[in-house]
């Protein structure tokens, strides 16, 4: 056994036991303070290879989100479609039609025919002029006919005569209009009217016919004025 002041031999030489026990003490703390720098070197390192391994997938990501909101790549794009449809290689697109539907034309009005005017024919109406027919004989129009004539009218306009009293009329002694009180061929309205000529107004044609021209001469000059007022208004 050795005393704490024992010699023991070292290369620097002699040195006591005590001093070695110090030098062992003093080593212990630098060997725990390298221990904790390998340590914490380890996890910084590994924090780096993990950092190292997400940063190219967020890079990818963030990479393609911009390059689908990249406003030039749409452009691009939407010029490619259009030359492609314009260049005829678009696949072609199949509509889908309604199997029923109603299309709705507004009608057009038809427009009334033009009149037809006879320059030949005398008188100071305008519009159509019905042509003349010889009339039956013994019937009203012949004894109307030989009325027209002897007031020096022709032939012209007998046929506008014609034309008025079948309209108002159908040349009927006993035509009788119950809305107006008219009756008679000329629609004489009251038809007692033509009492001034003939007691016998109601039935006789000769009576009818007299009282008629003297109400177209006084009010139309001709029949074929009258006929014209009546194309205009509907009544003479």
């Amino acid at each position: 056994m050795t005393s704490g002041t024992e010699i023991i031999p070292s290369r620097t030489g002699v040195a006591p036991r005590t001093s070695q026990r110090f030098v062992r003490a003093a080593a212990r703390p630098r060997l725990s303070r390298r221990r904790g720098v390998l340590a914490a070197f380890s996890v910084l390192s590994t924090a780096g290879f993990v950092a190292a391994s997400l940063v190219p997938l967020v890079s990818f990501s963030s990479t393609a989100q911009a390059t689908e909101l990249d406003p030039l790549s749409l452009y691009a794009s939407t010029v490619a479609d259009a030359q492609r449809y314009q260049a005829g290689d678009a696949p072609a697109v199949e509509l889908e039609r309604a199997s029923e539907y109603t299309v709705f034309v507004k009608p057009t009005p038809t427009p009334p025919p033009a009149a037809i005017v006879d320059k030949s024919s005398s008188g100071s109406s305008t519009g159509w002029r019905p042509p003349f027919v010889s009339p039956n004989p013994g019937s009203a129009q012949a004894i109307a006919y030989d009325m027209v004539t002897a007031r020096g009218w022709g032939d012209s306009e007998f046929a506008c005569l014609v034309a008025l009293w079948k309209k108002e009329s159908g040349w009927r002694v006993n035509a009788y209009n119950a809305s107006s009180g008219a009756y008679g061929i000329a629609q004489a309205t009251p038809g007692r009217k033509m009492a001034s000529v003939g007691s016998d107004w109601e039935t006789n044609a000769a009576t009818q016919i007299t009282w008629g021209l003297r109400y177209i001469k006084g009010r139309y000059d001709t029949p074929c004025g009258a006929w014209g007022k009546s194309q205009r208004s509907g009544w003479y």
